[in-house]
């Protein structure tokens, strides 16, 4: 059977989806949160269609299971009064509240969450693909992220539950909200890459406009309850409508005080500018990247086959940190691309629900057109697919492709792919590699596979000036939660860790007094008489 067969064969009749993974029916969503209301919508609506299709008698179809509401910029500016009116200029429920009380808020809301786990899994694979396995895995690590969250911000408190004193001087030194927080996460992982943003912003004290993701919208309908039963009023309001529409408007009123998007660097740039105050604004985003792996001749070669290949190709190289470009040592190039080819005719790709399948159905409708093009421009400029069947498509299932040798005139050099497709560049001297993360507009990360301890020193002490992340034998990744997860140049501003984005989503104040006896009385009294959700030595265990 022919690969492009055997790839049509994978999808199945509606009668065919195993019943344990079939959604319940079509999900429409007729009402969204907003100002403490699940308030209904009787206007335009997005049809969403899984990039799952069925086997029907006029050929294969992207399955429709559901649609969302298209709003408009009115509704996205009562949501955004509703936040204003909820932060009340620093003085509202929320943000006044104990840290004990927000995190109880937080756990309240994280157990209503726990309960939806069934139907986000399923959503979670119906919308963007993303097998069953991985789809647990996204709602599990987003589960802990919360409660990590919530030791961190306990332990952070519990540090500042005293006075310091210097020259006389007594000062209470905690952190306290920023405002609004415009909220807009990615569709590879919309799940967990959301709320690393949104639960560290929330617990802070911030009010919340969130704007789920074009892919996997549908997943968050099930939280809209549990936000509108464990928040005051207006503390979190999900917005829905075409982007260019609606987040215009919001950023030109001047009243969101943080953007954080998980997204592309043109469009943080265009929002950006909107804003009438940019100093006053605050960014927290995790934007583009071009992660590469650096092969050297001293590298131990099937490690390096294993963990490339995992790096750019887990879930379909649709991840911020995927692995990009790969950059082989002319000697052992050859070798390389033999094991590395075998390994991904070994892969198995199938529908989401599939057990062990590694490469499932692309949810963007017009992605196989691009990498289709970048495959073609690198053919036209000199390169080959490598791989038996490399870059064969059908419906939105896209076989990967290893393209070979990649040089400076081809997209796949410059751009970042977010799919299947493997750039690898052949190179003599690691100066080469060195001036190629210099040059490029993205600093996330770099993976390096050496044994030679020198060979890594050299290469490490340039680079840390170029990426965020260094990874020695090891591919490009996220984890673990607790360390700083960023990026220079076009790939980040600010750190999302455990620890970082309670700390990006909220400033440092004081109260600060003399230390004199009317002082030490008037504070022993506020303290004293817990008069104070600020100024306390309440200790959060």
């Amino acid at each position: 059977m022919q690969l492009k067969e055997l790839l049509e064969s994978k999808f199945v009749r509606e009668e065919e989806i195993p019943a344990e993974h079939a959604l319940p029916g079509q999900i429409n969503q007729k009402e969204y949160l907003s100002n403490g209301e699940m308030k209904q919508w009787s206007g335009s609506v997005h049809e969403v269609f899984s990039p799952v299709c069925i086997r029907t008698k006029d050929g294969l179809q992207r399955k429709l299971i559901g649609s969302y509401p298209v709003c408009t910029e009115k509704e996205a500016k009562e949501s955004l009064d509703a936040a204003v009116e909820a932060y009340h200029d620093g003085r509202g429920e929320w943000p006044t509240m104990s840290v004990a009380e927000r995190i109880g808020c937080v756990e309240q809301f994280t157990g209503k969450m726990i309960e939806q786990k069934d139907i986000m899994v399923k959503l979670i694979m119906w919308e963007i693909g993303k097998s069953q396995a991985d789809s647990i895995k996204e709602f599990d690590r987003t589960v802990e992220y919360i409660y990590a969250t919530i030791d961190s911000l306990k332990n952070l408190d519990r540090g500042s539950s005293g006075f310091e004193i210097v020259d006389g001087i007594a000062a209470q030194v905690r952190r306290s909200p920023l405002g609004v927080v415009l909220c807009m996460g990615p569709f590879n992982y919309p799940l967990n890459e959301t709320f690393t943003t949104l639960i560290p912003a929330l617990i802070m004290g911030n009010t919340i406009l969130f704007k789920p993701p074009k892919f996997g919208t549908l997943l968050h309908y099930p939280l809209q309850q549990a936000f509108k039963d464990c928040f005051p009023k207006g503390v979190v309001n999900v917005i829905y409508g075409r982007g260019n529409t609606i987040i215009p408007g919001l950023m030109q009123s001047g009243k969101i005080n943080v953007l954080t998007l998980i997204g592309s660097s043109k469009v943080a740039n265009e929002l950006k500018k909107l804003h009438p105050k940019v100093n006053r604004l605050r960014a927290v985003l995790g934007l583009d990247a071009k992660n590469a792996s650096i092969i050297t001749a001293k590298a131990d070669l099937p490690l390096a086959v294993k963990e490339t290949l995992s790096g750019a190709l887990s879930f379909n190289g649709q991840r911020c940190t995927a692995i990009k470009i790969v950059w082989v040592h002319r000697s052992i190039a050859d070798e390389f691309l033999k094991q590395f080819n075998e390994a991904i005719a070994g892969l198995k790709f199938g529908m989401p629900w599939e057990k062990g399948v590694a490469l499932t159905p692309l949810p963007e409708p017009h992605k196989i057109d691009y990498l289709k093009e970048c495959i073609a421009d690198a053919e036209a400029n000199g390169a080959k697919v490598m791989n038996e069947n490399g870059g064969a498509s059908v419906a939105s299932l896209f076989f990967p492709a290893v393209v070979y040798p990649v040089n400076s005139k081809m997209k796949l050099y410059h751009e970042e792919q977010f799919g299947p497709i493997v750039p690898v560049v052949p190179f003599d001297n690691l100066e080469e590699t060195i001036e190629y993360l210099i040059e490029a507009t993205h600093g996330q990360q770099v993976s390096i596979f050496s044994n030679d301890a020198d060979e890594v020193a050299a290469l490490i002490d340039p680079l840390v000036n170029q990426v965020s992340r260094l990874n020695i034998n090891s591919q490009c990744q996220r984890g673990p939660d607790v360390f700083p997860f960023t990026g220079r140049k076009d790939s980040a501003e600010g750190t999302l860790s455990v620890a970082d984005a309670i700390r990006a989503f909220s400033i440092r104040s004081l109260v600060a007094f003399k230390m004199n006896e009317s002082n030490k009385h008037l504070i022993n009294d506020i303290v004293n008489k817990n008069s104070s959700n600020f100024l306390s030595t309440k200790f959060i265990f």
